[in-house]
């Protein structure tokens, strides 16, 4: 298995993140219920949607913790050594727009916000799609064995 370029931590932390995330995104619909997760001993919290929603915001600022501290790592020290590989630029691509519809997300659920039904659904299939799309690269770069973001110069 190759090194990767960088902390092995940031790494791990993300895929944490993302995969919480990925989780907590589909618990919120009511997957858990349906399909008797509640049932299983220990997993009845999964049918709560509000703990559910609660632990997905945390996770989502876990996540903009990565997302920031890798920025900052690339502006600061990882450009001039490290080059993106084409996963690399696919997936920030992706990670941003999720980023914006989750934050416009986040925006909607304010008690003090209304906006049209039309721009509420695109939202909501916008940020549904690109979690989707989001996954089946991350499985491609994994099948290919292509799933570091960056490799040295």
């Amino acid at each position: 298995m190759k090194v990767r370029p960088y902390s092995t931590w940031i790494s791990r932390l993300f895929l944490f993140a993302m995969t919480g995330l990925g989780v907590t995104g589909m618990l919120q619909m009511p997957l858990a219920k349906r399909y008797y997760l509640t049932e299983v001993p220990g997993m009845a919290w999964t049918g709560d949607f509000f703990f559910v929603h609660k632990l997905h915001y945390v996770l989502a600022a876990l996540l903009l913790f990565v997302v920031a501290l890798a920025v900052m790592n690339w502006l600061l020290e990882w450009k001039d050594r490290l080059v993106l590989t084409r996963f690399g630029v696919v997936r920030p691509v992706i990670l941003g727009g999720l980023l914006v519809s989750g934050l416009l997300r986040v925006y909607r659920n304010m008690p003090s916000v209304t906006l049209d039904p039309t721009v509420i659904v695109a939202i909501e299939w916008v940020h549904l799609g690109l979690a989707a799309v989001m996954g089946m690269v991350a499985l491609a770069a994994l099948f290919k064995k292509a799933s570091a973001y960056a490799v040295w110069r």
